[in-house]
């Protein structure tokens, strides 16, 4: 990674990384598809499935919190080609993984009830939400194991066993879901088990390409312990991806809340709907710079600054593009999208109308999508952890909660593009102001 040109680089470490995360998400995406078209209840399973999506998203966002930490820390000490601290913060990450899966497991099924209605359930649709959710925490350690630990693969160059990782389990959902749902008549409990078999095969193909003799990284049994020091290390680094995934869910929360409260149950809907439609077009985005992202980590580390700056020049600008393309495409053809998703004129001609307000801001929030992992990328924790804060806890929620008492239900949807644009504008700023001091040989020495 020190030694290649940038762009041939790039595009070998960034296209298995946007093909496993765009597959890694139809987990869920494929899940929504056929439930919303369950006959006679599919908007009803839809909703209900959707109110799942605050807790799916924490179960994500403590493994990011492992990956998305320890793998940059991991890269940078093999970039300093000491191997053996590189092993220990990967066994350290294990360790945290199999201990929040346990942790997260029992919290969510002995408190499922009162936080699906607290989320914006109905009595209409707290049925499917808690037949789903039942069944996926159950295997919690496997989606733990699955998406903590591909990061580590990714960051010893690994891109495309990472991805298999991801298409081997989607493929197996997508083959599933259908069986289960339709010929097996399981209904919402069918797409769920169909979810947590193919999470255990991809957690199964991840630990076997860190044990591997093709590993550069591998997982070595000793090393699987709570080291302190490292866990400090890994939280410096992960708590910022954490916090991007985990306020995801609060963001979910809010907004479902203030639908059911101004709007009802086909508001909810149209949320499932686009919240579906954002992950979909998030996965190139964030496979992109999940895959660049270990080449300026390991050209920091190996102080190699002009590879840096080459880098993250074409990371900004190609998650800008992405998010451009993908967002203009939903404004231009919401109803396309909603029919991906539902039968129901009704749920679709009320998307129809939201998304191209709600996916308005989407058009520039590739400059903060790229912008925050090469701060991450960098080392720097406090900076990233802000432009994570700024966008999600600081703007858009309190927003979500003040819009609709100006402009009733619209409110929630305005909320979005207006927090996406302020954001990606203050995060170019701060970019521009910090980048220069940031990439010297003395910050590199301050990275113990």
């Amino acid at each position: 990674m020190g030694t290649e040109k940038i762009p041939s680089l790039m595009i070998r470490m960034a296209i298995p990384s946007v093909i496993a995360q765009v597959i890694n998400i139809l987990y869920n995406i494929v899940d929504r598809i056929y439930i919303g078209h369950i006959s006679g209840v599919g908007a009803a399973a839809l909703t209900g499935v959707g109110l799942t999506f605050p807790i799916i998203t924490l179960i994500s966002a403590f493994s990011a919190f492992v990956g998305s930490g320890g793998a940059p820390l991991a890269s940078i000490w093999m970039g300093k080609n000491d191997k053996k601290h590189a092993e220990k913060i990967l066994g350290t990450g294990v360790f945290m993984l199999l201990c929040f899966s346990l942790i997260l497991m029992a919290v969510f099924l002995i408190f499922q009830r009162p936080l699906l209605y607290a989320f914006g359930a109905s009595d209409a649709t707290i049925g499917y939400a808690m037949e789903y959710l039942t069944i996926y925490l159950i295997g919690t350690v496997f989606v733990e194991i699955a998406l903590g630990l591909n990061p580590f693969i990714i960051a010893q160059g690994r891109s495309t066993t990472a991805m298999m990782s991801i298409v081997i389990g989607a493929v197996i959902n997508i083959v599933l879901d259908p069986i289960f749902i339709f010929v097996f008549h399981m209904g919402v409990k069918g797409a769920a088990i169909a979810t947590v078999i193919s999470q255990a095969v991809s957690a199964a193909w991840n630990v076997k390409a860190l044990v591997d003799k093709k590993a550069v990284l591998k997982i070595v049994p000793s090393c699987i312990r709570p080291d302190i020091r490292v866990i400090g290390q890994i939280f410096s680094l992960g708590i910022s991806p954490f916090i991007m995934r985990s306020t995801e869910s609060l963001i979910s929360i809010v907004l479902n809340h203030q639908l059911q409260k101004f709007g009802g149950d086909l508001y909810v809907g149209s949320l499932t709907i686009m919240q579906s439609v954002m992950q979909l077009f998030s996965a190139p985005l964030s496979g992109y710079t999940q895959g660049v992202q270990p080449i300026v980590s390991y050209n920091f580390g190996a102080g190699k600054f002009d590879r840096v700056r080459t880098t993250y020049r074409y990371m900004i600008f190609g998650s800008f593009l992405i998010s451009f393309v993908t967002a203009a495409s939903a404004m231009i053809f919401p109803e396309f999208y909603a029919m991906m998703f539902t039968n129901e004129g009704d749920l679709i001609a009320l998307t129809g109308k939201v998304m191209p307000v709600f996916m308005a801001g989407m058009l520039i929030f590739g400059l903060q999508n790229g912008i925050q992992p090469t701060f991450l990328g960098l080392g720097q924790a406090k900076i990233s952890l802000f432009i994570a804060l700024l966008r999600k806890v600081i703007l858009l929620v309190p927003l979500a909660l003040i819009f609709p008492n100006f402009f009733g239900v619209m409110g929630v949807y305005y909320a979005e593009p207006v927090a996406d644009i302020t954001s990606a504008v203050i995060a170019s700023i701060l970019f521009l102001c910090n980048i220069k001091k940031i990439l010297t040989m003395e910050n590199l020495k301050k990275i113990k």
